[in-house]
Protein backbone atom coordinates (compact mmCIF):
# COMPACT_ATOMS: atom_id res chain seq x y z
CA UNK A 1 0.00 0.00 0.00
CA UNK A 2 1.43 3.07 -1.05
CA UNK A 3 0.76 6.64 -0.47
CA UNK A 4 1.92 10.39 -1.31
CA UNK A 5 4.57 11.51 1.70
CA UNK A 6 5.31 14.73 2.52
CA UNK A 7 8.94 15.12 3.79
CA UNK A 8 9.30 18.13 6.12
CA UNK A 9 13.19 19.20 7.28
CA UNK A 10 14.92 22.31 7.22
CA UNK A 11 18.36 20.29 6.19
CA UNK A 12 18.90 19.01 2.66
CA UNK A 13 20.38 16.10 3.23
CA UNK A 14 17.72 14.88 5.70
CA UNK A 15 15.22 15.71 2.96
CA UNK A 16 17.16 13.92 0.13
CA UNK A 17 18.14 10.47 2.39
CA UNK A 18 14.24 9.85 3.32
CA UNK A 19 13.23 10.91 0.25
CA UNK A 20 15.43 8.28 -1.57
CA UNK A 21 14.37 5.77 0.88
CA UNK A 22 10.73 6.32 0.34
CA UNK A 23 10.99 6.24 -3.41
CA UNK A 24 12.83 2.78 -3.53
CA UNK A 25 9.71 1.29 -1.49
CA UNK A 26 7.23 3.55 -4.27
CA UNK A 27 5.56 6.13 -1.97
CA UNK A 28 5.25 9.11 -3.84
CA UNK A 29 7.57 11.70 -2.31
CA UNK A 30 7.39 15.73 -1.68
CA UNK A 31 8.98 17.93 0.39
CA UNK A 32 8.97 20.81 1.93
CA UNK A 33 11.58 22.91 4.42
CA UNK A 34 9.78 24.85 6.31
CA UNK A 35 6.47 24.70 9.01
CA UNK A 36 4.46 26.97 6.30
CA UNK A 37 5.51 25.33 3.44
CA UNK A 38 4.04 22.21 4.90
CA UNK A 39 0.90 23.64 5.91
CA UNK A 40 0.44 25.35 2.80
CA UNK A 41 1.03 22.04 0.91
CA UNK A 42 -1.28 20.19 3.44
CA UNK A 43 -4.04 22.79 2.94
CA UNK A 44 -3.98 22.48 -0.93
CA UNK A 45 -5.05 18.24 -0.63
CA UNK A 46 -1.28 17.42 -2.17
CA UNK A 47 -0.26 14.79 0.94
CA UNK A 48 -1.70 11.66 2.14
CA UNK A 49 0.75 11.92 5.56
CA UNK A 50 3.32 14.46 6.57
CA UNK A 51 6.97 12.63 8.22
CA UNK A 52 7.57 16.14 10.11
CA UNK A 53 10.75 16.89 11.88
CA UNK A 54 10.91 18.88 15.23
CA UNK A 55 13.66 20.90 15.41
CA UNK A 56 13.33 23.70 12.67
CA UNK A 57 13.97 27.43 12.58
CA UNK A 58 11.01 29.67 12.48
CA UNK A 59 8.11 27.05 13.16
CA UNK A 60 8.83 24.04 14.50
CA UNK A 61 7.73 20.25 14.55
CA UNK A 62 4.87 21.15 16.99
CA UNK A 63 3.97 24.12 16.44
CA UNK A 64 3.31 23.06 12.69
CA UNK A 65 1.88 20.03 14.24
CA UNK A 66 -0.82 21.88 16.34
CA UNK A 67 -1.90 24.08 12.97
CA UNK A 68 -2.36 21.26 10.82
CA UNK A 69 -4.54 19.43 13.41
CA UNK A 70 -6.75 22.74 14.38
CA UNK A 71 -7.28 23.13 10.75
CA UNK A 72 -10.73 21.14 9.50
CA UNK A 73 -8.89 21.09 6.21
CA UNK A 74 -5.96 19.42 7.29
CA UNK A 75 -7.02 17.68 10.91
CA UNK A 76 -7.40 14.13 9.05
CA UNK A 77 -3.89 14.12 7.98
CA UNK A 78 -1.51 11.89 9.96
CA UNK A 79 1.69 13.25 10.98
CA UNK A 80 4.72 10.89 11.98
CA UNK A 81 7.23 13.60 13.86
CA UNK A 82 10.79 12.39 13.03
CA UNK A 83 13.68 13.74 15.59
CA UNK A 84 16.69 12.97 17.69
CA UNK A 85 15.06 13.50 20.41
CA UNK A 86 15.18 10.81 22.73
CA UNK A 87 13.38 11.36 25.57
CA UNK A 88 9.71 10.17 26.93
CA UNK A 89 9.26 13.89 27.63
CA UNK A 90 9.80 14.52 23.77
CA UNK A 91 7.37 11.77 22.96
CA UNK A 92 4.70 13.32 24.88
CA UNK A 93 5.04 16.48 23.74
CA UNK A 94 4.94 15.50 20.27
CA UNK A 95 1.92 12.92 20.60
CA UNK A 96 -0.12 16.14 22.66
CA UNK A 97 0.90 18.39 19.66
CA UNK A 98 -1.57 16.24 17.75
CA UNK A 99 0.98 14.03 16.20
CA UNK A 100 -0.29 10.33 15.47
CA UNK A 101 3.10 8.56 15.66
CA UNK A 102 6.87 9.31 16.81
CA UNK A 103 9.91 7.80 15.70
CA UNK A 104 13.62 8.54 16.36
CA UNK A 105 16.25 9.43 14.17
CA UNK A 106 17.63 7.40 12.71
CA UNK A 107 14.67 5.39 11.72
CA UNK A 108 14.88 1.77 10.80
CA UNK A 109 13.47 1.34 7.23
CA UNK A 110 11.62 -1.59 8.58
CA UNK A 111 9.88 0.34 11.21
CA UNK A 112 9.34 3.79 9.16
CA UNK A 113 7.38 1.42 6.17
CA UNK A 114 5.26 -0.27 8.25
CA UNK A 115 4.36 2.94 10.63
CA UNK A 116 3.43 4.27 6.87
CA UNK A 117 1.48 2.05 5.41
CA UNK A 118 -0.44 1.39 9.09
CA UNK A 119 -1.38 5.25 8.93
CA UNK A 120 -2.29 5.31 5.18
CA UNK A 121 -4.54 2.78 5.74
CA UNK A 122 -6.55 4.61 8.24
CA UNK A 123 -6.24 7.66 6.16
CA UNK A 124 -7.73 5.85 3.36
CA UNK A 125 -10.73 4.75 5.18
CA UNK A 126 -11.59 8.34 6.68
CA UNK A 127 -10.79 9.76 3.28
CA UNK A 128 -13.89 7.11 2.19
CA UNK A 129 -16.18 8.39 4.81
CA UNK A 130 -15.32 12.24 4.25
CA UNK A 131 -16.25 11.54 0.51
CA UNK A 132 -18.94 10.24 1.06
CA UNK A 133 -20.33 12.29 3.50
CA UNK A 134 -19.40 15.54 0.65
CA UNK A 135 -21.23 14.13 -1.77
CA UNK A 136 -24.22 14.04 0.65
CA UNK A 137 -24.36 17.52 2.25
CA UNK A 138 -22.62 20.97 1.42
CA UNK A 139 -18.96 20.91 2.49
CA UNK A 140 -19.13 23.03 5.82
CA UNK A 141 -17.26 22.46 9.43
CA UNK A 142 -20.52 21.43 11.32
CA UNK A 143 -20.59 22.28 15.13
CA UNK A 144 -20.24 18.51 15.95
CA UNK A 145 -17.26 18.56 13.51
CA UNK A 146 -15.66 21.22 15.40
CA UNK A 147 -16.49 19.49 18.74
CA UNK A 148 -14.95 16.10 17.36
CA UNK A 149 -11.55 17.91 16.48
CA UNK A 150 -11.51 19.77 19.72
CA UNK A 151 -12.05 16.46 21.65
CA UNK A 152 -9.31 15.90 24.52
CA UNK A 153 -9.48 11.91 24.06
CA UNK A 154 -10.05 11.68 27.73
CA UNK A 155 -13.05 9.37 28.91
CA UNK A 156 -12.46 6.81 26.57
CA UNK A 157 -13.94 2.54 27.46
CA UNK A 158 -10.15 0.96 27.24
CA UNK A 159 -10.39 -2.87 27.02
CA UNK A 160 -7.09 -4.12 28.24
CA UNK A 161 -6.20 -8.26 27.36
CA UNK A 162 -3.29 -10.11 29.18
CA UNK A 163 -3.45 -13.29 31.01
CA UNK A 164 -0.31 -13.23 32.76
CA UNK A 165 -1.51 -11.95 36.53
CA UNK A 166 0.24 -8.35 37.57
CA UNK A 167 1.77 -7.52 34.30
CA UNK A 168 -0.57 -4.78 33.40
CA UNK A 169 -2.29 -3.69 36.58
CA UNK A 170 0.20 -1.11 36.92
CA UNK A 171 -0.95 0.40 33.60
CA UNK A 172 -4.62 -0.08 33.92
CA UNK A 173 -4.10 1.61 37.10
CA UNK A 174 -2.24 4.81 35.29
CA UNK A 175 -5.28 4.82 32.65
CA UNK A 176 -7.77 4.79 35.06
CA UNK A 177 -6.99 8.53 36.15
CA UNK A 178 -8.64 9.38 32.49
CA UNK A 179 -10.37 6.84 31.16
CA UNK A 180 -12.99 3.91 32.14
CA UNK A 181 -10.96 0.36 31.99
CA UNK A 182 -11.70 -3.15 31.69
CA UNK A 183 -9.34 -6.24 32.36
CA UNK A 184 -9.66 -8.72 30.23
CA UNK A 185 -7.28 -12.16 31.51
CA UNK A 186 -9.13 -14.72 29.01
CA UNK A 187 -8.08 -13.33 25.14
CA UNK A 188 -11.11 -15.60 23.77
CA UNK A 189 -13.84 -14.15 25.87
CA UNK A 190 -12.08 -10.53 25.31
CA UNK A 191 -13.14 -10.72 21.15
CA UNK A 192 -16.96 -11.22 22.77
CA UNK A 193 -16.00 -8.28 25.15
CA UNK A 194 -15.24 -5.94 22.64
CA UNK A 195 -17.85 -6.98 20.41
CA UNK A 196 -20.20 -6.26 22.96
CA UNK A 197 -18.52 -3.28 24.34
CA UNK A 198 -18.58 0.23 23.34
CA UNK A 199 -14.99 0.34 23.43
CA UNK A 200 -13.01 3.30 22.22
CA UNK A 201 -9.33 1.28 22.57
CA UNK A 202 -8.09 -2.15 23.03
CA UNK A 203 -5.15 -2.50 24.45
CA UNK A 204 -3.11 -5.83 24.21
CA UNK A 205 -0.15 -7.41 25.76
CA UNK A 206 1.86 -8.98 22.88
CA UNK A 207 3.49 -11.75 24.70
CA UNK A 208 0.24 -13.72 26.06
CA UNK A 209 0.53 -16.25 28.13
CA UNK A 210 -1.79 -18.97 26.70
CA UNK A 211 -3.03 -17.25 23.16
CA UNK A 212 -1.37 -15.60 19.75
CA UNK A 213 -2.31 -11.96 20.49
CA UNK A 214 -1.42 -11.80 17.07
CA UNK A 215 -4.21 -13.62 15.93
CA UNK A 216 -6.49 -11.75 18.16
CA UNK A 217 -5.38 -8.28 16.58
CA UNK A 218 -5.99 -10.08 13.28
CA UNK A 219 -9.79 -11.51 14.33
CA UNK A 220 -10.05 -8.42 15.98
CA UNK A 221 -9.69 -6.37 13.16
CA UNK A 222 -12.11 -8.98 10.98
CA UNK A 223 -15.05 -8.58 12.97
CA UNK A 224 -17.43 -5.74 11.61
CA UNK A 225 -18.63 -4.46 15.08
CA UNK A 226 -14.98 -4.46 16.00
CA UNK A 227 -13.33 -3.53 12.46
CA UNK A 228 -12.83 0.19 13.23
CA UNK A 229 -11.71 -0.12 16.88
CA UNK A 230 -8.25 1.16 17.42
CA UNK A 231 -5.71 -1.47 18.81
CA UNK A 232 -2.43 -0.67 20.82
CA UNK A 233 0.22 -3.23 21.68
CA UNK A 234 2.40 -3.61 24.48
CA UNK A 235 5.33 -5.75 23.55
CA UNK A 236 9.15 -6.25 24.77
CA UNK A 237 12.14 -4.40 23.19
CA UNK A 238 12.85 -7.09 21.63
CA UNK A 239 9.99 -8.26 19.81
CA UNK A 240 9.77 -5.92 17.05
CA UNK A 241 9.85 -8.70 14.01
CA UNK A 242 6.50 -9.32 15.79
CA UNK A 243 5.46 -6.01 16.23
CA UNK A 244 5.97 -5.18 12.66
CA UNK A 245 4.05 -8.27 11.62
CA UNK A 246 1.17 -6.82 14.02
CA UNK A 247 0.96 -3.46 12.06
CA UNK A 248 0.17 -5.26 8.88
CA UNK A 249 -2.66 -6.79 10.22
CA UNK A 250 -3.57 -3.90 11.52
CA UNK A 251 -2.80 -3.05 14.89
CA UNK A 252 -2.69 0.72 14.91
CA UNK A 253 0.00 1.47 17.42
CA UNK A 254 2.29 0.19 19.94
CA UNK A 255 4.78 0.79 23.41
CA UNK A 256 7.38 -1.00 23.81
CA UNK A 257 8.94 -2.30 27.64
CA UNK A 258 9.41 -0.87 29.98
CA UNK A 259 6.37 1.15 29.49
CA UNK A 260 6.79 5.00 30.04
CA UNK A 261 3.42 5.88 31.06
CA UNK A 262 3.54 9.37 30.42
CA UNK A 263 4.02 8.05 26.60
CA UNK A 264 1.53 5.15 26.90
CA UNK A 265 -1.00 8.09 28.36
CA UNK A 266 -1.01 10.24 25.40
CA UNK A 267 -0.66 7.10 22.63
CA UNK A 268 -4.27 6.02 24.05
CA UNK A 269 -5.50 9.38 23.81
CA UNK A 270 -4.42 9.66 20.43
CA UNK A 271 -6.07 6.76 19.37
CA UNK A 272 -8.88 7.10 21.53
CA UNK A 273 -9.35 10.89 19.68
CA UNK A 274 -8.91 9.36 16.30
CA UNK A 275 -11.54 6.89 16.98
CA UNK A 276 -14.12 9.92 18.01
CA UNK A 277 -13.94 11.88 14.90
CA UNK A 278 -13.67 8.49 12.73
CA UNK A 279 -17.37 7.83 14.61
CA UNK A 280 -18.42 11.12 14.25
CA UNK A 281 -18.10 11.10 10.54
CA UNK A 282 -19.94 7.57 10.43
CA UNK A 283 -22.77 9.01 11.95
CA UNK A 284 -22.88 11.76 10.07
CA UNK A 285 -23.11 10.19 6.92
CA UNK A 286 -25.67 8.26 8.50
CA UNK A 287 -27.48 10.97 9.67
CA UNK A 288 -27.25 12.46 6.04
CA UNK A 289 -28.25 9.13 4.35
CA UNK A 290 -31.33 9.05 6.46
CA UNK A 291 -32.27 12.31 6.08
CA UNK A 292 -32.32 11.90 2.13
CA UNK A 293 -35.27 9.46 2.67
CA UNK A 294 -37.04 11.01 5.40
CA UNK A 295 -39.72 13.46 5.14
CA UNK A 296 -38.62 16.21 7.41
CA UNK A 297 -41.76 16.93 8.52
CA UNK A 298 -43.47 13.89 9.37
CA UNK A 299 -40.51 11.67 9.85
CA UNK A 300 -41.69 8.97 7.56
CA UNK A 301 -39.96 7.86 4.75
CA UNK A 302 -40.39 10.26 1.57
CA UNK A 303 -41.45 9.27 -1.86
CA UNK A 304 -38.02 9.04 -3.44
CA UNK A 305 -37.34 6.00 -0.76
CA UNK A 306 -41.01 4.62 -1.51
CA UNK A 307 -40.15 4.59 -5.22
CA UNK A 308 -36.76 2.98 -4.69
CA UNK A 309 -38.31 0.21 -2.38
CA UNK A 310 -41.44 -0.98 -3.77
CA UNK A 311 -40.02 -2.67 -6.67
CA UNK A 312 -37.75 -4.64 -4.62
CA UNK A 313 -40.62 -5.82 -2.29
CA UNK A 314 -42.96 -6.61 -5.27
CA UNK A 315 -39.97 -8.61 -6.10
CA UNK A 316 -39.52 -10.21 -2.92
CA UNK A 317 -43.08 -11.02 -2.81
CA UNK A 318 -42.90 -12.62 -6.20
CA UNK A 319 -40.04 -14.99 -5.13
CA UNK A 320 -41.72 -16.18 -1.71
CA UNK A 321 -45.18 -16.49 -3.49
CA UNK A 322 -46.77 -14.28 -1.27
CA UNK A 323 -49.14 -11.61 -1.35
CA UNK A 324 -48.92 -7.79 -1.32
CA UNK A 325 -51.06 -4.62 -0.46
CA UNK A 326 -50.71 -0.88 -0.84
CA UNK A 327 -52.82 1.70 0.91
CA UNK A 328 -53.39 5.24 -0.94
CA UNK A 329 -54.07 7.78 2.28
CA UNK A 330 -55.45 11.36 1.57
CA UNK A 331 -56.42 13.95 4.73
CA UNK A 332 -60.47 14.14 3.46
CA UNK A 333 -60.16 18.23 3.03
CA UNK A 334 -57.03 19.26 4.41
CA UNK A 335 -56.94 22.71 2.45
CA UNK A 336 -59.71 23.55 4.42
CA UNK A 337 -57.71 23.50 7.60
CA UNK A 338 -54.88 25.54 6.18
CA UNK A 339 -57.22 28.12 4.94
CA UNK A 340 -58.92 28.45 8.60
CA UNK A 341 -56.45 27.83 10.75
CA UNK A 342 -53.26 28.20 9.05
CA UNK A 343 -50.08 26.54 7.65
CA UNK A 344 -48.81 25.80 11.47
CA UNK A 345 -51.68 24.52 12.37
CA UNK A 346 -51.90 22.05 8.86
CA UNK A 347 -48.05 21.17 9.91
CA UNK A 348 -49.24 19.92 13.21
CA UNK A 349 -51.82 17.72 11.83
CA UNK A 350 -49.67 16.37 8.89
CA UNK A 351 -47.13 15.26 12.37
CA UNK A 352 -50.28 13.80 14.16
CA UNK A 353 -51.58 11.83 11.58
CA UNK A 354 -48.62 10.15 10.90
CA UNK A 355 -48.29 9.46 13.88
CA UNK A 356 -51.35 7.78 14.27
CA UNK A 357 -50.94 5.89 11.08
CA UNK A 358 -47.76 4.78 12.34
CA UNK A 359 -49.22 3.29 15.33
CA UNK A 360 -51.75 1.24 13.03
CA UNK A 361 -49.19 -0.53 11.20
CA UNK A 362 -46.70 -3.22 11.37
CA UNK A 363 -42.80 -2.61 12.16
CA UNK A 364 -42.17 -4.12 8.74
CA UNK A 365 -44.61 -1.76 6.35
CA UNK A 366 -43.26 0.65 4.38
CA UNK A 367 -45.15 3.74 5.28
CA UNK A 368 -44.37 7.38 2.87
CA UNK A 369 -45.51 10.58 2.57
CA UNK A 370 -45.94 11.26 -0.90
CA UNK A 371 -46.41 14.74 -0.61
CA UNK A 372 -49.23 17.37 0.56
CA UNK A 373 -51.65 15.57 2.70
CA UNK A 374 -51.40 12.24 0.24
CA UNK A 375 -49.45 9.26 2.42
CA UNK A 376 -49.15 5.44 1.00
CA UNK A 377 -48.35 2.44 2.87
CA UNK A 378 -46.86 -0.84 1.35
CA UNK A 379 -47.90 -3.93 3.52
CA UNK A 380 -45.64 -7.34 2.69
CA UNK A 381 -47.11 -10.62 3.14
CA UNK A 382 -50.87 -9.04 3.27
CA UNK A 383 -53.59 -10.12 1.02
CA UNK A 384 -56.76 -8.01 0.00
CA UNK A 385 -58.96 -8.93 2.73
CA UNK A 386 -56.56 -7.94 5.35
CA UNK A 387 -55.41 -5.24 3.87
CA UNK A 388 -58.84 -3.76 4.17
CA UNK A 389 -59.74 -4.35 7.58
CA UNK A 390 -55.86 -2.49 8.26
CA UNK A 391 -57.30 -0.17 6.18
CA UNK A 392 -60.27 0.03 8.32
CA UNK A 393 -58.66 0.53 11.82
CA UNK A 394 -56.38 3.58 10.50
CA UNK A 395 -59.28 5.33 9.21
CA UNK A 396 -61.07 4.24 12.85
CA UNK A 397 -58.08 5.88 14.43
CA UNK A 398 -57.89 8.83 12.53
CA UNK A 399 -61.82 9.61 12.60
CA UNK A 400 -61.65 8.75 16.74
CA UNK A 401 -60.12 11.62 18.11
CA UNK A 402 -59.74 15.25 16.79
CA UNK A 403 -56.29 16.82 16.07
CA UNK A 404 -55.48 19.41 18.82
CA UNK A 405 -53.23 22.05 17.15
CA UNK A 406 -52.21 25.27 18.10
CA UNK A 407 -52.29 28.36 16.17
CA UNK A 408 -53.91 31.58 17.28
CA UNK A 409 -55.73 29.59 19.72
CA UNK A 410 -55.50 25.84 20.42
CA UNK A 411 -57.85 24.18 18.82
CA UNK A 412 -59.58 20.51 17.71
CA UNK A 413 -59.41 19.61 14.20
CA UNK A 414 -61.87 16.44 13.05
CA UNK A 415 -60.28 14.83 10.67
CA UNK A 416 -60.96 11.85 8.40
CA UNK A 417 -59.34 10.14 5.77
CA UNK A 418 -60.00 8.43 2.59
CA UNK A 419 -58.31 5.16 1.76
CA UNK A 420 -57.66 2.71 -1.84
CA UNK A 421 -56.49 -0.57 -1.45
CA UNK A 422 -54.74 -2.46 -4.26
CA UNK A 423 -53.70 -5.65 -3.89
CA UNK A 424 -51.61 -8.48 -5.92
CA UNK A 425 -50.57 -12.07 -6.12
CA UNK A 426 -46.97 -13.05 -6.64
CA UNK A 427 -46.00 -11.08 -9.69
CA UNK A 428 -49.33 -9.68 -10.74
CA UNK A 429 -48.62 -5.90 -11.24
CA UNK A 430 -45.94 -3.93 -11.98
CA UNK A 431 -45.03 -0.95 -8.79
CA UNK A 432 -46.46 1.53 -11.28
CA UNK A 433 -49.96 -0.26 -11.97
CA UNK A 434 -50.44 -1.11 -8.09
CA UNK A 435 -50.00 2.48 -7.43
CA UNK A 436 -52.28 3.18 -10.56
CA UNK A 437 -55.27 0.51 -8.99
CA UNK A 438 -54.52 2.03 -5.72
CA UNK A 439 -54.94 5.69 -7.00
CA UNK A 440 -58.16 4.93 -8.65
CA UNK A 441 -59.44 2.86 -5.18
CA UNK A 442 -59.12 6.41 -3.42
CA UNK A 443 -61.08 8.30 -6.19
CA UNK A 444 -64.05 6.19 -5.81
CA UNK A 445 -63.30 6.40 -1.96
CA UNK A 446 -63.81 10.13 -2.20
CA UNK A 447 -66.92 9.83 -4.95
CA UNK A 448 -68.66 7.22 -2.28
CA UNK A 449 -68.78 10.54 0.29
CA UNK A 450 -65.48 10.28 2.18
CA UNK A 451 -64.08 8.86 5.10
CA UNK A 452 -64.32 5.56 3.83
CA UNK A 453 -62.13 2.62 2.17
CA UNK A 454 -62.81 1.56 -1.03
CA UNK A 455 -60.26 -1.37 -2.97
CA UNK A 456 -59.71 -1.88 -6.31
CA UNK A 457 -61.36 -4.55 -8.14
Amino acid sequence: MTARVLVVDDVPSNLRLLEARLTAEYFDVITATSGQEALDICARAQCDIVLLDVIMPGMDGLETCRRLKADPRTHHIPVVMVTALDQPGDRVRGLEAGADDFLLKPVADVALFARLRSLTRLKMMSDELRLRARATREVRVSDALAAAMADDGYGGRILMVDDRDGDLDAVASALSARHEVTLERCPHEALFRAADGAFDLMIVALELKDSDALRLCAQTRSLERTRALPILLIADADATPRVLRGLEVGVNDYVTRPVDLNELMARARTQVRRKRYADHLRADLQTTAEQAITDDLTGLHNRRHFDARLPILLEEAASRHEPLSVLMIDIDFFKAINDQHGHDAGDAVLREFARRLKACMRGGDLICRLGGEEFVAAMPDTDGEVAKLVAERVRACIAATPIRVGGAGVIEAAITASIGVASVGPGADGAETLLKRADLALYEAKRLGRNRVAAAA
